[in-house]
């Protein structure tokens, strides 16, 4: 497994035209790291993720909520969820961690 690191993680994204790469895959879980330049682009996931925020702040926004963000922050987004982010500072930087089935994980309870 390569080293997880913010330093490995942004030289492989320089070597790929997307704003995000894969890193690691095991079961149903892929880690990505994702920094899109200026606008945020992105379309809901068939999967349930956690993004852990790496660097910059800004705005979240997912489903009718709108929340600030800032490093070391923890997002959870439900498959299918319409999310982005907005206003980001130049740095952002976030690790994202998919897992589970398409259609994400049955709520308990």
């Amino acid at each position: 497994m390569p080293r997880l690191t913010r330093n490995n993680a942004g030289q492989a994204l320089g070597q790929v035209a997307a704003p995000f790469v894969e890193l690691f895959r095991h079961g149903s879980l892929s880690v990505e790291y994702y920094q899109p330049d200026k606008v945020d682009g992105q379309s809901p996931h068939p999967r349930d993720e956690l993004y852990v925020i790496v660097s910059g702040h800004g705005w979240f926004v997912c489903g009718d909520s709108r929340q600030p963000f800032e490093p070391g922050e923890v997002l959870f987004v439900a498959a299918g969820v319409e999310h982005r982010f907005e206003e980001f500072s130049d740095d952002f930087a976030t690790w994202v961690f998919f897992y589970g089935p398409e259609g994400g994980e049955a709520v308990e309870g």
